[in-house]
């Protein structure tokens, strides 16, 4: 009797623990990337552009070197911080844009014209 007991107490606490433990799978479904294109004023895209993204919680910046096309992009940003991102190239700036926090968006993406 008391191995049953035992056993079903064991039971419920391993449960318990695969109820409040996330799976890392759906961390990661949680995770949002950010794309998009550096353009000039002539719509042309800007190839090797350098593109910076600040998380304005921990005001960490990464960087991401624009392809020939002029695409960049970023992945696993977490849902719940606000991003800054904007892109320079040659000593001109794009304007800063926002990533916020409530676009549920899972892939954003954000153009930036360099003028």
């Amino acid at each position: 009797m008391k191995k049953i007991l035992l056993a079903i107490a064991l039971a419920g606490a391993v449960s318990l623990l695969m109820i409040a433990t996330p799976a890392p799978a759906v961390a990661q479904q949680q995770a949002r990337s950010l794309q998009g294109q550096v353009t000039n004023e002539a719509s042309a895209p800007v190839e090797g552009a350098i593109v910076y993204l600040k998380n304005t919680k921990t005001l960490a910046v990464k960087t991401y070197i624009a392809d020939n096309q002029g695409m960049y992009r970023f992945n696993a940003l977490s849902p719940n911080v606000d991003y800054d991102v904007y892109a320079e190239k040659d000593g001109k700036k794009s304007d800063t844009k926002t990533l916020s926090s409530f676009d549920s968006r899972r892939q954003a993406t954000i153009n930036l014209k360099i003028k």
